[in-house]
């Protein structure tokens, strides 16, 4: 038999850890102590999901929380590198606000909302943590967000550019703006020959004339 050796293939999936608390069970026995952990899991091409995972080590909370949380995927609507569209994500108590950013300004988050936008592959967002600060209803708030978003663009048939679509848009516009530029260059060229007329032949003639004149008068007094 032969096994494909796994070891250098790159994860198919990004997992992060947000939190990490010691939980306690009372029972007959006495106190059974075990681990509760958070885990955000995406492939940062517009899926993303996140689960808890209780067990009574760490490690193997952190599996159980990657295993449910790759059954709970979502999809995530990206138009290029940001958001198509602004949104208010409600769960609970926790309120954030989703806004789309220009290209280049980066993830504009903090603590687990950032660590959900950069799993789902989002380069671009502006946010702001409205409610309570607690991370594990502020990412089921950012899914939810996420979800109810990608929803709308299905229902209102939003079109979504790629990263590839929108260079390609950069370039022709540059391309229009620089043939714009020359055609106006050109036309005031042939605006100022047009205005290059000299007439100064007659103007010289009347000067002549007039000091012809002033000679004459002259003369004439002298003569006198």
């Amino acid at each position: 038999m032969q096994y494909a050796d796994t070891r250098n293939q790159e994860k198919e999936f990004v997992e992060r850890v947000i939190q990490v608390n010691r939980v306690s069970k009372k029972t007959k026995g006495g106190n059974q102590m075990g681990f509760s952990v958070l885990v955000v899991v995406g492939d940062q091409k517009g899926r993303v999901g996140a689960a808890l995972g209780k067990a009574k080590d760490v490690s193997s909370a952190v599996q159980k929380g990657i295993k449910r949380a790759k059954r709970v995927l979502v999809r995530v609507p990206i138009n290029g590198t940001t958001l198509p569209f602004s949104m208010i994500a409600r769960f609970g108590a926790s309120h954030i606000l989703l806004k789309p950013a220009p290209p280049g300004s980066g993830i504009i988050a903090g603590g687990s909302v950032r660590i959900v936008l950069d799993a789902a592959g989002v380069r671009d967002v502006s946010c702001k943590i409205l409610g309570t600060n607690n991370p594990v209803t502020n990412v089921y708030a950012t899914i939810k967000g996420l979800r109810d978003m990608y929803a709308v663009t299905l229902n209102k048939h939003i079109k979504l550019k790629t990263i590839e679509q929108l260079e390609q848009q950069e370039k022709t516009e540059l391309r229009q703006q620089t043939t714009e530029k020359e055609v106006k260059k050109e036309e005031l060229k042939q605006e100022a020959a047009k205005a290059e007329v000299v007439v100064e032949k007659p103007e010289k003639k009347v000067v002549k004339k007039i000091v012809k004149k002033a000679v004459k008068k002259t003369d004439k007094k002298k003569e006198a």
